[in-house]
């Protein structure tokens, strides 16, 4: 027998011996090959295909890497694995770093919008659609504010759609400018928290909520904070397993697939974060929304041996905080929202580059200087009910199944210090508290801030948010918890490294001050180094060689340097 008719054997026994393909809908018919349509090279391509569906799991990851590898087929060969694979495998190979994206069919026509319809309309559809049960104040703030207002926002749009979103919302004053803007940008916020329920997640792919985004996805190209929103909801629809398939073959993986090979960081991140929440071969943790793997975010073979957590800190942001220093900074939120300013996280790059041998994560949560900015006006949110909220996250995506360090800016320090105490008190909390390795505190106001006294004369704090309400000197609830926590760090011998600024913070052009003195930055126990640069650049490294950087590199590598060593 020739070796391309066995081929075609091979190609049979896998089509009998697999479901029939219509879980992917657009698939062509594969099996309408013969002797004479298969080369001799071809064969490589089919026994891969059998390997990746065998019944040994070694075997499926070996079959997936090898394809992943192969960068001398030619385009039809890509193609058949596209065609024919499963979404085992389809996964695998988006999360694999050097797959060749002619692996990922296109996605699926679009269903064609109803008549006279809009996206806008069918958005505020798909979010009245919603069960209004299980509703927090947000969603109920969010989803009210986007439906009273939509008729006012179809009456005034004259086409097109506007690009919108991120941090900072346009409020309801906003909406005689850009009324189609904000109702959008509204819906897609409440959609994000809808989503982080499981059965409101079935009700947004019964109403076809995955095509609907996917055609608000590709419209806005150019847009990157509204195509993270939506990037947010898919990753948490992607927390249930049941509803893989239908994501998969709605055409999503393709998308996500070249998302991660994006140089934007938080676009990448985005995307690795839905595929690793999608793979649940490799994979048993859950990454829920605000919760980023920056490294690794593809699948690999180094043994991850500890993970390290950045926590920022007041109107922070999971990436920007740990982005390189700036060469001029001033705190106001037109910067900080400055889609330009997201250049790099050197967690990513440096850290990752120098202890391969780490799972690095950064977490996100909404912060707000002042009750007039917040994102939910309903939310009042303190450091106690942000702890067990995040807690609850990092313990769904193992965190506390390795040794930890921790690292910390401004509140986020406050935050790190009450998540562990509340550990200490849960018994399915108490692997938190074993591995925990290490705490980095830069510049945390353990015994309080000089924001809050500042309130008065300050634009964005005329009426300060809770957050920094807590931050005052003279805050029951922040000696409480210094003092619980020193004792507790004692008790369990844990490794402490503080860094606090010698400069002060312009804020806004009315003032400048020095938000954490030195003598608030002291925790009572480990180093206490002070830096001449202000309260947002102290974690800022101008530079890879900068004493900053050095010097947090050198304390994680000593303090993990016995579990890096195992």
């Amino acid at each position: 027998m020739s070796l391309a008719a066995y081929c075609v054997i091979c190609c049979r026994r896998i089509g009998t011996s697999i479901p029939p393909l219509k879980s992917i809908t657009y698939w062509r018919d594969i099996n309408t090959f013969s002797t004479v349509d298969v080369e001799d090279h071809e064969c490589a391509v089919w026994l891969l295909l059998r390997k990746s569906q065998s019944g040994d799991r070694a075997a499926r990851l070996q079959a997936v890497q090898e394809m992943s590898e192969t960068h001398h087929w030619q385009d039809y060969q890509y193609r058949i694995i596209a065609q024919a694979c499963d979404l085992r495998t389809l996964i695998g190979l988006a999360r694999s770093k050097e797959s060749d994206l002619r692996f990922f069919l296109p996605p699926p026509p679009l269903p064609s919008l109803k008549e006279d319809s809009s996206i806008e309309e069918e958005l505020r559809q798909l979010l009245a659609s919603l069960p209004q049960t299980e509703l927090d104040e947000c969603i109920q703030y969010f989803t009210s504010l986007a439906l009273s207002e939509s008729s006012q926002s179809l009456a005034a749009q004259k086409g097109g759609l506007w690009c919108f979103g991120g941090n900072g919302l346009p409020y309801a004053e906003s909406f005689g400018e850009v009324p189609s803007a904000t109702v959008e940008m509204f819906c897609l916020e409440a959609l994000v928290k809808h989503s982080e329920i499981s059965t409101h997640c079935d009700k947004i792919e019964a109403n076809g909520g995955l095509q609907l985004l996917q055609r608000l996805y590709q419209l806005h190209k150019d847009c990157p904070k509204v195509q993270r929103n939506i990037m947010r909801i898919i990753g948490n629809m992607a927390l249930n397993e049941h509803l893989h398939s239908t994501i998969v073959r709605s055409g999503w993986v393709s998308i996500l697939a070249e998302a991660m090979k994006s140089q934007r960081i938080m676009e990448a991140s985005h995307a690795a974060r839905t595929l690793a929440n999608l793979d649940r071969e490799t994979m048993q943790e859950k990454y829920q929304d605000g919760v980023y793997v920056l490294h690794p975010q593809y699948r690999t073979s180094q043994p991850i041996k500890a993970d390290v957590l950045f926590i920022h800190g007041l109107m922070g942001a999971a990436f920007k905080t740990w982005r390189q220093q700036d060469t001029e900074q001033v705190l106001t939120e037109k910067i900080l929202e400055d889609e330009g300013r997201y250049t790099t996280c050197w967690p990513k790059t440096w850290l990752a580059r120098d202890c391969p041998a780490l799972r690095i994560i950064s977490v996100e949560y909404d912060t707000s200087l002042s009750d007039w900015r917040t994102r939910c006006p309903m939310e009042r949110k303190s450091i106690a009910f942000r702890s067990n909220e995040l807690l609850r996250k990092l313990r769904a995506a193992g965190v506390g199944d390795r040794p930890v360090i921790w690292v910390s800016h401004s509140m986020g320090g406050l935050l790190v210090k009450k998540m562990l105490l509340e550990a200490s008190k849960k018994p399915e909390m108490s692997a938190v508290i074993n591995n925990t390795r290490g705490i980095i505190f830069y510049s945390v106001p353990h015994h309080g801030s000089h924001l809050a006294e500042y309130s008065v004369n300050i634009r964005y704090l005329l009426f300060p948010s809770l957050e920094v309400k807590e931050l005052s000197k003279d805050s029951p609830a922040l000696k409480t918890l210094q003092d619980d926590f020193l004792e507790f760090a004692k008790d369990k011998n844990f490794q402490v490294l503080n860094f606090v600024e010698t400069l002060p913070t312009y804020i806004g052009s009315m003032i400048k001050l020095h938000v954490v003195p030195v003598e608030s930055a002291d925790l009572g126990i480990g180093d206490l180094i002070p830096v001449d640069v202000d309260h947002l650049n102290i974690c800022k490294p101008k530079k890879k060689d900068a004493f900053l950087y050095q010097r947090t590199l050198q304390f994680i590598c000593e303090t993990l340097a016995k579990d890096l060593e195992n």
